[in-house]
This record gives C-alpha cells, sequence and structure tokens, in this order.
C-alpha cells in the first residue's frame, strides 16, 4: 500500500455523471485530482473538464485517454470507469452485455495502449450471488468465494474480474483494482429507509447492504492510491445495515441455514469491507443514521 502522492496526477472518469460519478468526480477535485469527466451526457452541474465520449467506440476511448481530445490534451495517469449500463432488467439482455462489456474492453485496451498503468473500476455486489434466491455460502459475505452471477449483468461483471487479470498477467506493471459496490445511495435517498423494516425479505436481496456515494468515493480515492501490481477487487459497503434490526436477527431470521461467521455487532454490515479496509485503508464515514431521526 502506498502513501498518497503530494501532486496525485490526472485521471479520467467515465460514467462522470452517474450518482456514483459525480461523487467521485467531487473528491477526487476536493483531494487534488486533475479530473477529466467522460460520459455521453453531460452533468448538470460541470466542474471539471467534461468529454462526450461512446464508451462502445474504440476510437473514441483511445483518443480521450491519450489525452488527444481537442482543448483537453495532456497525459493521463490514472482511469477510474464506472460507466455502463447500471442494473438488470434496464434493457434487455443482450443490449446491457454488449454495452457494458464492450466499453469496459474499450477502457481496459486503451488505458494500456496508452501507458496509463492505474485502472480502478466499478465491478459489482451482484458477483457475490444477488439477489440471494440461493442463499450465500456464509456470512459475512467476502471475496473468498468464486462469483456467482445471477444475471446477465452480474456474469459481465465477474468476466471484467476475469478480464483484468489477465491484463495484468500480459502486462505486469498494471495496478486494477476492482470495486464490488453495494447498493449506491445520495442523502435524500435515506427517508425511505425506515420503511426497510416492515419486512426484511424486502432487501434480503443484498444482505440489507449499501454505500453511501460518498464513502463510495473514498474506496475509489484509495483505490487510486494503491500502487501494489495486479487485479484485486475488493467488496465495498457501508459499515452497517439499512435495518433497524440486528444483523444477528435479520440472519437467523431470513437465513436461519447459514452459517455465520463470527459474532456479529448489532447493525454489522453482512458484506465484509475487512479486505478493503485492511488493504487498502478504507473506513465508511457516512451512515444513513446520521440523517434520519
Amino acid at each position: 500500500m502506498s502513501a498518497r502522492a503530494s501532486s496525485p496526477g490526472r485521471v479520467a472518469v467515465t460514467g462522470a455523471s452517474g450518482k456514483l460519478g459525480r461523487a467521485v468526480v467531487t473528491h477526487l477535485v476536493d483531494q487534488g485530482w486533475d479530473v477529466l469527466a467522460l460520459d455521453q451526457h453531460r452533468p448538470a452541474e460541470t466542474v471539471t473538464p467534461f468529454v462526450a465520449v461512446d464508451l462502445t467506440d474504440y476510437g473514441q476511448v483511445l483518443e480521450a485517454l491519450a489525452g488527444d481530445v481537442d482543448e483537453h490534451r495532456g497525459a493521463v495517469d490514472a482511469v477510474v470507469h464506472l460507466a455502463a449500463v447500471p442494473a438488470p432488467g434496464l434493457v434487455s439482455n443482450a443490449a446491457t452485455f454488449a454495452n457494458n462489456s464492450a466499453a469496459t474492453y474499450h477502457v481496459f485496451a486503451a488505458a494500456r495502449a496508452a501507458g496509463i498503468r492505474k485502472v480502478v473500476w466499478a465491478s459489482s455486489e451482484t458477483v457475490l450471488g444477488l439477489p440471494f434466491d440461493t442463499p450465500p455460502p456464509y456470512a459475512p459475505v467476502d471475496e473468498e468465494y468464486a462469483p456467482r452471477p445471477e444475471s446477465t449483468y452480474s456474469l459481465n461483471k465477474a468476466l471484467e474480474e476475469e478480464m483484468a487479470r489477465h491484463f495484468c498477467r500480459w502486462d505486469p506493471a498494471l495496478s486494477m483494482v476492482g470495486l464490488r459496490f453495494s447498493n449506491v445511495m445520495e442523502v435524500d435517498d435515506y427517508a425511505a429507509f425506515p420503511s426497510f423494516d416492515a419486512d426484511p425479505h424486502l432487501r434480503k436481496w443484498n444482505l440489507w447492504g449499501y454505500i453511501d456515494a460518498r464513502d463510495g468515493a473514498q474506496a475509489v480515492r484509495r483505490g487510486l492510491e494503491h500502487s501494489d501490481p495486479g487485479a484485486e477487487v475488493f467488496i465495498i459497503a457501508n459499515a452497517d445495515t439499512v435495518m433497524s434490526r440486528t444483523s444477528s436477527d435479520l440472519m437467523a431470521d431470513v437465513f436461519p441455514d447459514v452459517e455465520v461467521r463470527r459474532r456479529l455487532g448489532d447493525h454489522e454490515t453482512l458484506l465484509s469491507i475487512d479486505k478493503a479496509r485492511r488493504v487498502l485503508g478504507y473506513e465508511p464515514e457516512h451512515s444513513w443514521r446520521d440523517h434520519v431521526g
């Protein structure tokens, strides 16, 4: 693990107009990064240089990451890849796969071609087996068991993780960090959280997890600071659940046959962030409980 550099450098952020992308851009700018925002749609508020890019077109991606776009020229030191069809079922399965697989391959390949050695990208909690119609093998779930994609969206995320491993095998100088983000939330979303208590099955699909967009942005920054070569993946969730009931009670009620491998804190996340804490120094700083009375 490396310390934060005094001059972080220039970073391209794909999906900069999305819920997580907006938080990431704001956080990285606050941390001193020179951010180039990339998306198909210009954000409502532009705080950094912006280029509209179709990630399914390799030429556009390479031009942007090589620093060859007029008015935005200059070397790019790192890439944060967040752009995607963001969930299953929004478009057809074939369209989800065609868009997301091409976009990620193009970002990975263009970064390598441009000599960029640091890539952080959004994997997903879905590779853990969501929506857990088949119960998880144990809890808290972690990165130690093989991906269990249950949707085309999740299948693509699992393939992205494998793709990253091979890119790093081809180029041992690459450092690629995949962040398995939980369900991204903003402060305005928290007003609905107390209603989840009425039925624990409403949010069992991701073991009652979530990630505050600001903590997601922190995880991205820590991924950028991580200098070890090779591909690594990390679960990124908040430290607590979306529920008022205890985590132990939830598991006993909804997943009574699943092994709980340790004594749980009252509202401890069941999406283990131990690896992210240990390797990246990630520590959530926000909770929905701070915003709902």
